[in-house]
């Protein structure tokens, strides 16, 4: 988006502008601005003051404006009466100024490699909108329910908020904070923190490029399941029928075996093989729902932020609309207080579980959407005196509470698919006790149904869609249920390919390339190479991915973020930075995250997730079509292969550009800082040269003469002042 705000964004240009004038005294041009601007707004002194303090976004894009209008606010004292003649001539003065010097200034600004045009957002809302539907996903509905039902129910959310506090808010706090302050995607950013640490941006954009790759399949399938709603009845909710070569018709054997919502997700939607090893026929529907996908992701991101942005009003308000519609219907139905119950009723002794801190840690981490580049790009559109923190604190307190609330409304529906299950089998039991039957009774025990609940695509388009059939009016909350995942999925989508494009136009791979272009050719590939989850074993490959791509190597990236934040770059510059961008310097307990507790619960989860890899093993849930049920089948060979891939084709780029680097190879081209009024914020919040107290001396190892301890800043970004740059 044009940002009109930008031609005047540099000291140099509006040097140039007022020495074109010289004979007008530059004080009382100053101050006749800030007359005209209140006269003409109707805004009094007072009021126009704290308004500057504000971040402004659009065309008034306060990072993005010179101190001119800074120092015209601020020097507005006992101004002469409007109107009066030597008022009236120095108005005549400046507005020939400013129309002789505007055809100049296009000019000028273009010319200058860092005064290139940078994206920025329309509004605040429109931001906010756009980061808490990039965090929260379908994880939030399909994840997080089934894990805590699993990891002891109420007692799991201790576990949970432990780790959002230590871990999850202080790196998404971190991203948004250096996205904000360098000003540039995933790869600018940490080649500008250190040069040696340009592969940490690129193995971002790798992993984001990966798991965009197969996320959008979870579109496709939303896309199948929605179009087939307006059907009535719904496809899924009776088995179809066979015709016999005796011309005699019959239910589907797999059908009968197993459910109508499975044989039509396994067979119908899938057209599962019973091994990741036989392919079978490619799957034509589903290739055509991935081409569609593609084709809109593509018409949502051409436009980049601006036009995406405002998707997002739907995107990302359209889920809590549908999750608060279910809500009221699901707290009315038969069985909803049993199935929320059972959700959060504390078992406290899964507490001394490892593997139950483990799955907290892995979810928050996979839930607020970090270490993709997705975030970092997101907060670069952002005004430089942007609160980061306010941010940082109120899109993860909202992906959380939408992960509770998701939570009462699935299992909600999950009580009343239980309690109806549990219901038939009394009623069947009770027959076979009335005509004497004692062997062979079935066993009905509301509890084990209430646990039988899946996780990811299996509650989805299996236990939900099931409970969906006994709906009155099944199709209409078919609709809302599948396009609602579908919005939630695809809002996910663009913060994670806007960390892929953002790194490669800020890299100028394509420095004559339109970014729609690049958009295209990246969506272009995505959908060749989704082609591969269109046949027989493409839901095997998916899950493949799923457990390996978007896993191992999101931990070790966000590890090296903050480990080159704490140690590189430095706490204490850091925090300087963000002082001088929020007006607030970031407490004690921020920077000790950051610094040690942070990338201690990171190497912890990763030992921990690697050591359970090894004794256990990995699987996945091969569907037999004779039984009508999943078996676990370990992976092959090639697939371990292809998994090791995955993960080192993301990980390997950080030592690989570190050791390049030293070899005197650049695999990612330097670049002047992009431009920051460092002066102007200063001047606004007040900032002076923090001292640091006894307690961050011997914790963070802060020097009096303003050095940090256990950190390289030679490294890091040229510190120098904004008249020092030009």
């Amino acid at each position: 988006m044009a940002n009109t705000a930008q031609l005047l964004r540099r000291q140099s240009s509006r040097d140039i502008i007022l020495k074109s004038q010289k004979s007008i005294d530059q004080l009382e041009l100053r101050e006749l601005r800030g007359r005209l601007v209140s006269k003409e707004h109707g805004v009094s002194h007072h009021h126009h003051t704290s308004l500057h303090h504000q971040p402004l976004y659009g065309a008034t894009n306060q990072g993005f404006m010179s101190d001119a209008f800074d120092e015209s606010s601020e020097l507005e004292q006992d101004p002469p009466p409007f109107g009066s003649e030597a008022s009236t001539s120095k108005a005549k003065a400046e507005l020939v100024a400013i129309a002789t010097a505007s055809a100049d200034q296009q000019d000028i600004v273009e010319g200058e490699k860092e005064g290139e045009e940078r994206e920025s957002w329309d509004s605040k809302i429109m931001f906010l909108l756009a980061t808490i539907g990039y965090a929260v996903g379908l994880g939030n509905v399909w994840r997080f329910p089934y894990l805590a039902q699993k990891n002891g129910g109420g007692a799991f959310l201790v576990p949970y908020f432990i780790m959002l506090c230590i871990q999850g808010i202080p790196i998404f706090y971190l991203e948004l904070a250096i996205g904000q302050r360098l000003r540039k995607g995933a790869i600018g950013v940490w080649s500008q923190v250190s040069p040696y640490l340009g592969g940490i941006g690129i193995s971002s954009a790798v992993v984001s490029y990966i798991v965009a790759l197969y996320y959008n399949t979870i579109i496709a399938w939303c896309l199948i399941y929605l179009l087939h709603s307006f059907e009535s009845p719904l496809p899924w909710a009776d088995c179809p029928t066979r015709l016999y070569k005796n011309f005699t018709y019959d239910h589907e054997p797999e059908c009968v075996a197993s459910s109508p919502t499975q044989f039509y997700w396994y067979r119908t939607t899938l057209q599962c093989s019973e091994s990741v090893d036989m392919p079978e026929n490619f799957n034509y529907h589903m290739a055509i729902a991935l081409i569609v996908s593609w084709f809109l992701v593509y018409i949502c991101m051409v436009q980049g932020i601006t036009s995406s942005g405002k998707i997002v009003y739907m995107t990302a308000i359209f889920p809590y609309v549908v999750l608060i519609i279910f809500f009221f219907r699901g707290i009315t139905l038969k069985g909803a207080a049993d199935g929320v119950a059972h959700l959060f009723t504390p078992r406290w002794e899964t507490l001394l579980d490892p593997v139950v801190w483990l799955e907290a840690g892995t979810q928050i981490f996979f839930s607020l959407g970090l270490a993709f580049g997705g975030l970092i790009a997101f907060s670069s559109y952002n005004p430089a005196n942007n609160n980061c923190y306010r941010d940082a604190i109120l899109v993860s307190l909202t992906n959380c509470g939408t992960s509770m609330f998701a939570g009462v409304v699935v299992f909600s529906v999950i009580g009343f698919k239980a309690t109806a299950t549990f219901d038939r089998c009394t009623e069947e039991r009770n027959g076979l006790l009335a005509q004497n039957k004692t062997h062979n009774l079935p066993v009905c025990d509301l509890q084990t149904e209430l646990a039988n609940s899946a996780s990811g695509t299996g509650l989805a388009f299996i236990i939900f869609t099931e409970a969906i059939n006994q709906f009155p009016g099944a199709q209409l909350w078919a609709v809302l249920f599948f396009l609602m995942l579908f919005t939630l999925g695809i809002d996910s989508q663009f913060g994670t390919l806007e960390g892929v494009v953002t790194s490669l136009v800020d890299m100028k791979l394509f420095p004559n390339l339109p970014k729609e272009y690049i958009v295209g050719a990246l969506c272009f590939s995505c959908c060749t190479i989704s082609m591969c989850f269109a046949n027989g074993a493409g839901s095997y490959i998916f899950q493949l991915m799923d457990s390996f791509a978007g896993n191992f190597p999101l931990l070790i990236i966000a590890l090296f973020e903050c480990l080159s934040i704490s140690y590189i770059y430095g706490v204490r510059r850091f925090s300087d930075d963000i002082e001088m961008m929020t007006g607030s310097r970031p407490n004690f307990y921020w920077m000790f995250c950051w610094k040690y507790l942070s990338p201690c619960a990171m190497v912890t989860i990763l030992l921990a997730s690697f050591y359970q890899l090894l004794t256990e093993g990995s699987s996945y849930p091969a569907w037999i079509g004779a039984k009508g049920a999943t078996e676990g089948m370990e992976w092959p060979h090639w697939c371990i292969v292809v998994a090791f891939f995955l993960i080192l084709s993301s990980i390997l780029w950080i030592p690989i550009v570190a050791v390049l680097r030293l070899c005197g190879i650049k695999v990612v081209e330097d670049s002047d800082p992009a431009w920051f009024p460092e002066a102007e914020l200063r001047e606004v919040h007040g900032i002076v040269p923090h001292e640091p107290t006894e307690l961050e001396r011997s914790i963070f190892c802060f020097n009096m003469d303003g050095t940090e301890g256990m950190c390289c800043p030679k490294y890091g970004l040229p510190e120098k002042s904004l008249e020092e740059e030009e």
